[in-house]
C-alpha cells in the first residue's frame, strides 16, 4: 500500500468528511472509492473508444433486422 500526501480545498475536505461520516467509512475509504469509480469511468470510455473503432454498421444493422417490429410497451404501465 502506498501513502499519499494531497491537498484539498477545506470545503471538499468538509464535504468528504461529511460523507464518508455518513457512509460509515474513514475519509480515506472515500477517497480510495472515489479514485477507484474515477479509473473505472475512464477506464471504461477506453473501452468503448477501442470497441468503437472495430464497429461495423452493417453488423450493427444485421442485428437490428433480428429485432421484432412491435411498439415499446407503456412506461406508466411497467
Amino acid at each position: 500500500m502506498t501513502t499519499i500526501s494531497i491537498r484539498l480545498p477545506n470545503s471538499i475536505h468538509e464535504a468528504a468528511k461529511e460523507l464518508a461520516k455518513k457512509e460509515h467509512i474513514s475519509v480515506n475509504q472515500f477517497i480510495t472509492l472515489a479514485v477507484s469509480e474515477k479509473l473505472s469511468v475512464l477506464g471504461t470510455v477506453d473501452f468503448l473508444e477501442k470497441r468503437a473503432k472495430h464497429a461495423s454498421r452493417k453488423k450493427f444493422l444485421d442485428v437490428l433486422k433480428g429485432a421484432p417490429d412491435v411498439e415499446p410497451e407503456d412506461r406508466d404501465k411497467i
